[in-house]
């Protein structure tokens, strides 16, 4: 009895510690604010309890990435996805970590030259153009970054123009509803709307996978 009454102790008393670290669904100013502090995004990012929820290691299973690919992660953010991609296709292959924010940027320069990689190129881009090469890419990359991209129909077009024959457009992000994580639902894109605006602009859904517990997870190729 003593043993009992010991571990429902110390499951109340961590309570509280376990509701104040798990990752909470953030209010828009709260993300506004977030955004304009490097700092303080690059933190939230980088955390290492968002893989509980993003599931990283899954992710790139899924996608059986092979040595020698060329990937664009747009909204690369601080690399989170990037350089783990970078290891999979290996000194062969190349990864394009996009993104709008020069910030972003520089942290991510920063790791490539202190940590001496190769493979990983950073691009500037524009909200409506990824600035990447024509026929230069095996898969695109889009996490949590889709409802930022402004004039979409035309970003999609550029895309398809920039994707190697057999290539994919791979988009997770957050199920348009009240989730514990991630932005509210005013600030999501639900799933059937990506599908639907990919296919009327030249793609179709080829693959779904379900395992991510807050996100849709969509594999999209050319029609």
């Amino acid at each position: 009895m003593q043993t009992a009454h010991m571990l429902l102790l110390l499951v109340f008393l961590s309570a509280p510690v376990i509701a104040q670290n798990a990752p909470k669904q953030k209010a828009p100013e709260e993300i506004q604010k977030m955004h304009q502090d490097p700092k303080a995004y690059i933190a939230m990012l980088e955390n290492p309890q968002r893989d509980a929820e993003q599931k990283p290691d899954e992710v790139i299973a899924a996608l059986d990435l092979k040595a020698g690919e060329t990937l664009a992660d747009i909204g690369a953010g601080s690399g989170y996805f990037a350089f783990r991609f970078a290891r999979k296709v290996g000194d062969s292959g190349r990864v394009y970590a996009v993104d709008i924010n020069p910030d972003m940027i520089l942290y991510m320069n920063r790791h490539i030259r202190d940590r001496k990689i190769k493979n990983v190129a950073t691009v500037l881009s524009a909200p409506d153009d990824p600035l990447l090469p024509d026929g230069s890419i095996n898969r695109f990359f889009v996490c949590n970054t889709w409802h930022h991209v402004e004039n979409r129909p035309s970003y999609i077009a550029l895309m398809k123009r920039m994707l190697k024959p057999g290539g994919q457009v791979m988009v997770v992000d957050y199920l348009k509803k009240e989730l514990p994580v991630g932005p509210p639902p005013s600030m999501k894109m639900a799933r059937e709307d990506v599908i639907s605006e990919m296919e009327a602009n030249g793609f179709k859904l080829a693959k779904e996978h379900t395992f991510l517990p807050y996100q849709y997870f969509l594999i999209f190729t050319p029609k």
